[in-house]
């Protein structure tokens, strides 16, 4: 069984003080072994919601990153100044990376590849807009996405990615895939995964569904066989997160 892994994407939102009373409200709510949970924060407040999250089962992640070690790249950050402040997770190839600043598929590759290098664990982007689906070429879209991702990623290291299936037509627009769109997709990424490794990577790797996630439709995209949890937006930023992380109940 593959355990399920919730994680919020903060986005350009949170200032430090306001990042420690939001995790204040969270923190005891969101604080399980029943799924992994990751606060993925601005790079700003990583080192206060380190130490918010002290004591707690929740990981704490970065939502971008730079793939060289250190030098003249203003404004960039590194693998190990992610690490050394306390993050373990970084978000590579969201659609507002790869749309409003250019990032293509060459260099989510060399994201991926340096996260696994330095010891980042990557919630890997991939996902259509509304055009692709509409012309039902969104499978060949993704296809490329993982394939040109993946390059060079060994067996161990694909096991340790997650995979976060996001419909960009879905994200922060209210609407949401049917869970039996979601489940169709993530299926089909598990499929390619599955042709490019074998049977042991495709069973392992976890793949999640975000895209307007919310308290209302966790439990129902979570029981999908092959949707291993959720990369939550905008509903990260309030308590109902909470409901979300502990979905079952």
């Amino acid at each position: 069984m593959r355990k399920k892994i919730i994680a919020g994407n903060w986005k350009m939102n949170m200032t430090p003080s306001e990042t420690k009373e939001l995790i204040s409200k969270l923190k005891s709510k969101c604080d399980t072994n029943d799924v992994d949970v990751v606060f993925v924060v601005p790079s700003i407040d990583v080192t206060t919601a380190y130490e918010c999250l002290k004591g707690s089962n929740i990981k704490l992640g970065t939502q971008n990153f730079y793939f060289e070690d250190k030098g003249a790249f203003t404004g960039e950050i590194s693998a190990n100044m992610i690490l050394d402040a306390g993050a373990t997770y970084v978000i590579i190839g969201h659609s507002e990376r790869r749309g409003i600043f250019k990032e293509d598929n060459a260099m989510i590759n060399k994201k991926l590849v340096k996260a696994h290098k330095a010891g980042l664990l990557p919630i890997l982007c991939c996902g259509e807009s509304i055009e692709l689906r509409e012309k039902n070429t969104y499978k060949e879209f993704i296809s490329e996405q993982i394939k040109s991702a993946f390059n060079g990623i060994s067996e161990n290291e694909a096991k340790n990615t997650v995979i976060a299936y996001e419909p960009i037509w879905a994200i922060g627009t209210g609407k949401t895939a049917t869970s039996d769109q979601a489940e169709e997709v993530c299926a089909f990424i598990r499929d390619i995964i599955g042709t490019l490794y074998n049977d042991s990577v495709k069973n392992e790797i976890r793949i999640q569904y975000g895209g307007s996630v919310n308290a209302g439709n966790a439990k129902e995209l979570f029981g999908k066989p092959d949707i291993d949890g959720g990369l939550v937006g905008g509903a990260s930023l309030k308590e109902e997160f909470a409901s979300i992380v502990n979905y079952k109940s």
